[in-house]
């Protein structure tokens, strides 16, 4: 097993993660293959590609296979502000894989709250997609933006939606130079200026990060976008979670669909953000929804990747056997193998097709290592 994987496989990682969910009252979801594919292409930006695998159903209606789940959730959700709706799923999603761009099958798992969002629900999300990562490996940074104190800053600026864009990328870029430019050519007033300015610049520890956008804040918007970060590094604390979580504003994503908090989560070995989520109310206004929603998903195949190259065993023991073994004998070995945590697989022969960390032979009842690999 990679030192940096907390599971052998995507298997493992499901079960375990599912279990994390459950303990937090999520429920799972499950939902078909495929959707009409007129909901994804209405949500095309909202997608990590807007690659879909389509085909026409017996009753002539375009179908897709799903390359979000996402989507469905919020399109199944009650809608309703009494209670929220926490759902788990673990899906097949199908995509354009980042390696070899070609379509695949990818297991993706994640979770979903939909109702009246509140800065518990936020706090509890972002919680549980930390302890997702630290379940993933010890080695890992979960950081985290709030686009509600970017629109903050940009509110009563007159500004167009491709002026907002134009600027938005420059933060997630850290373009200092083309923001003053912009700001210029947008007739942006010196304080807004500068204090996208500086904002561009802010990456690092929580607790460092919070007091110098608390010094850029400019009004009542940018003062409740701090208050509720500060409230959910007190909760991250609360729950033994906090290392590891950084402030980084160039983390940004489209604001027809976000407006709060939005994070990503790395780990080591990995080159591209293993988990992403965020808080997602104007996606639910745009499919027709009144409450608010918050998710995150952890993509396996990036984990998958990362497994499969660092693999070095089959088995963590081989144990070899003949005829006139005892079946009781041979039963107790495997089992105390299995658990004291090692993967154990029991056969006559060794053909020499299967790499182990020790081979082991049972005989006269006994158990002896033959050989080790470590």
């Amino acid at each position: 097993m990679n030192s940096a994987i907390g599971f052998a496989n995507e298997e493992m990682a499901v079960m375990s993660l599912s279990k994390l969910y459950r303990q937090y009252g999520f429920k799972q979801f499950k939902m078909s293959k495929f959707e009409e594919y007129d909901l994804y292409a209405k949500n095309k930006d909202f997608l990590l590609s807007s690659n879909v695998i389509t085909f026409t159903d017996t009753n002539g209606k375009l179908m897709a296979l799903k390359p979000d789940v996402t989507l469905s959730i919020v399109k199944s959700s009650n809608d309703t502000f009494t209670e929220p709706e926490k759902v788990y799923y673990s899906e097949n999603v199908y995509r354009v894989d980042k390696g070899t761009h070609q379509f695949k099958e990818i297991m993706q798992v994640g979770l979903e709250c939909v109702g009246d969002i509140d800065v518990y629900s936020v706090s509890e999300v972002i919680m549980l997609a930390k302890q997702s990562l630290d379940a993933i490996s010890e080695r890992n940074i979960l950081d985290i933006s709030h686009m509600g104190f970017i629109t903050g800053l940009l509110e009563n600026l007159n500004l167009s939606d491709e002026q907002k864009k134009k600027i938005i990328v420059c933060i997630s870029e850290k373009n200092t130079l083309s923001i003053e430019s912009y700001c210029k050519e947008f007739f942006i007033d010196e304080k807004t200026s500068n204090a996208l300015v500086v904002l561009t610049g802010i990456y690092g520890s929580f607790s460092k990060c919070v007091e110098e956008i608390k010094k850029i804040s400019i009004n009542e918007k940018t003062d409740a976008a701090v208050a509720e970060l500060q409230n959910i590094y007190s909760f991250l604390k609360q729950y033994g979670c906090a290392n590891g979580v950084n402030l980084d504003f160039s983390i940004v994503n489209d604001l027809n669909y976000y407006n709060g908090v939005i994070f990503q989560g790395f780990i080591d070995g990995v080159p591209s953000s293993v988990l992403t989520g965020g808080r997602y109310d104007n996606l639910m206004h745009k499919l027709g929804k009144k409450s608010g929603a918050i998710g995150f998903a952890v993509y396996l195949d990036l984990l998958s990747r990362l497994m499969n190259g660092d693999i070095t065993f089959d088995v963590d023991v081989l144990l070899i056997y003949d005829d006139s073994t005892d079946i009781t004998a041979l039963a107790d070995a495997v089992k105390n193998i299995a658990e004291s945590g090692k993967s154990v697989k029991a056969q006559k022969v060794n053909s020499g097709s299967i790499k182990y960390r020790q081979l082991m032979k049972v005989s006269n009842g006994e158990v002896e290592v033959v050989e080790t690999n470590d």
